[in-house]
């Protein structure tokens, strides 16, 4: 035995488990009269939030709820969302936020699969819930717990669905002495699932570790102060708000809420909250650009903005920088806890030519500092490929900041996981400044006449037209050269193009055979993140060829 292994044994003194309820334990005690949370007439100091979580950590104990037991909750952006990020692992139990654009079959498939014991709904979703339950009931026999939600901000009707009201129940319980957390940090703090494009949606199961290390490497890769005042127009859905409920806590932020996604009132909330980080979707930063001036007018503090969930386009960087807010571009997926990446912005690249910026900035760029392993691999081989900004494969991670696995799903985390690297999907090269840069997914390349197309390169084109609003490029069938680019446009309000205008602007733009040899003006379906459902659009173009 070592002399370093002799007498010196963890204990309660010098070790605890990594857990991001430790945040809120500490806002509530040294930020207690600071503000925590804003949402319409509603606020609440760090005591209060800290207060808050606490009792509904002790109700929910009282439900039986406790450690591994899986709390469902369909709700907006409101202080309940954020309560529940700060109640359900303090009892190490699972928190499984639900897609709110979901049907009620797919919502109970996933609350029967990830058997969630308790139910949070807010009362504006009681039509699909209602049924949901009713499936969950009938066709699986599982009975949770409904509480309901009745946020002073929703003025609709809602029935009822459960037998306890989300405030009454606070007030009947005595708070928490302690948000204590799992003695395991390797313990599930949350189960999210995957969109199911492919057949049943995967349940992304997360730990304890992995959520408190990537709040934190959002501090550090964003530089972001103490009492930062977040707007929530990233719905706390999408991979548990990338963790920022929880890196909000540890700075003694404010959380700004919203319960929906319009231009307008995400400028109000900057404006009269003074909101000065936000995460979002190109397609939600694209609204803004596109927003009436007068809807930005007093807006005269610095905005950062964050974009993730598509590869942004240079027009979109361009146009964010022109409004003068400052974008930073990461890059991660549900298995990594949201962002595990980011196009780290050196001081050099401020001397660029705007586009120049655009290009160097619109990268996914280098691992998180607390991951320890991004690298672009041929996926049959494992093999690390060249930063040439050439040879294209598949991104990788390695690290901390890594689900733990699927769900009831050994198969899928075994392949995930081949090698020792989590396998993403997404096409990329290295830069030889080892940043790297993604050309596509997989499932997106367009392949016609032999070549390689990367739909992302085309819909770039698209976006540098001053009319398109959103755009998604898939492969169409063809007979003579397999595959060929069909492009899915929307304009900004009031523009006008042609079909021929825009694919004579990619010509000047592209080779030839990237050019898209049809364009279709339509809604483009997005989920409730922003992100463009490719898969339907290839159901649309009936692509065969390329469906997941």
């Amino acid at each position: 035995m070592s002399i370093y292994d002799r007498d010196l044994d963890r204990n309660a003194a010098n070790f605890v488990a990594l857990s991001p309820v430790s945040f809120v334990e500490r806002s509530g005690e040294v930020f207690a009269d600071l503000p925590s949370v804003i949402h319409g007439a509603r606020r609440y100091t760090w005591a209060q939030t800290r207060e808050r979580s606490a009792r509904l950590a002790a109700a929910l104990r009282a439900l039986g709820v406790g450690g591994n037991a899986t709390v469902s909750v369909m709700l907006h952006n409101t202080p309940e969302m954020v309560e529940a990020h700060y109640a359900v692992p303090a009892l190490n139990a699972v928190l499984n936020t639900l897609n709110t654009r979901l049907d009620a079959a797919l919502l109970a498939w996933q609350m029967n699969h990830c058997e969630a014991a308790v139910v949070i709904t807010d009362r504006e979703f009681a039509p699909v819930m209602a049924e949901a339950l009713r499936i969950l009931k009938s066709e699986h026999g599982r009975t949770p717990v409904v509480i309901d939600v009745c946020d002073s901000e929703y003025t609709g009707a809602g029935d009822k669905l459960g037998t306890h009201e989300y405030e009454a129940l606070l007030a009947a319980h005595v708070p928490l002495p302690k948000l204590d957390g799992p003695q395991d940090e390797w313990d599930a703090i949350a189960v999210s699932y995957t969109s199911g494009t492919t057949g049943d949606p995967k349940g992304v199961v997360t730990h304890h570790r992995g959520a408190y290390l990537n709040a934190v490497c959002n501090a550090a890769s964003w530089t972001m102060p103490h009492f930062p005042r977040y707007l929530w127009t990233l719905p706390m859905f999408h991979c548990n708000g990338w963790c920022f409920p929880w890196t909000i806590a540890l700075l003694g932020g404010t959380h700004v809420c919203l319960r929906g996604v319009v231009a307008k009132h995400i400028l109000d909330a900057m404006r009269e909250h003074k909101a000065d980080h936000y995460c979002a979707a190109p397609i939600v930063h694209s609204m803004l650009i596109a927003a009436p001036p007068e809807q930005r007018e007093g807006i005269t503090h610095k905005v950062r903005g964050m974009v993730a969930g598509a590869a942004p386009p240079a027009s979109m960087i361009e146009g964010m920088a022109a409004i003068g807010f400052d974008i930073t571009h990461v890059y991660g997926l549900t298995e990594t806890y949201g962002p595990a990446a980011s196009a780290v912005k050196r001081d050099g690249w401020a001397a660029q030519s705007l586009s120049e910026q655009a290009r160097l900035n619109g990268r996914q760029g280098v691992r998180y500092p607390l991951q320890e392993g991004m690298t672009v691999m041929d996926a049959a081989t494992m093999a690390e490929l060249p930063a040439d900004a050439e040879t294209m494969g598949e991104i990788m991670f390695r690290g901390n900041i890594v689900m733990k696995g699927y769900l009831k799903n050994p198969k899928a985390t075994a392949e995930a996981f081949e090698g020792g690297w989590f396998h993403t999907g997404d096409l990329a090269v290295i830069e030889p400044d080892r940043y790297v840069k993604i050309k596509d997914r997989s499932k997106d390349v367009i392949i016609s006449g032999g070549e390689n197309i990367s739909s992302i390169e085309v819909e770039d084109a698209l976006y540098r037209h001053p009319a398109v609003m959103a755009c998604a490029v898939v492969a169409k069938p063809d007979p003579k050269w397999g595959e060929t680019p069909l492009a899915f446009v929307e304009l900004k309000p009031g523009a006008s193009v042609t079909q021929a205008d825009l694919i004579a602007h990619c010509k000047s733009l592209l080779a030839s055979y990237k050019t898209p040899k049809e364009v279709r003006f339509e809604e483009i379906p997005k989920t409730s993140t922003g992100k463009i459902q490719k898969f339907q659009l290839r159901e649309r173009a009936r692509s065969a060829q390329a469906i997941e």
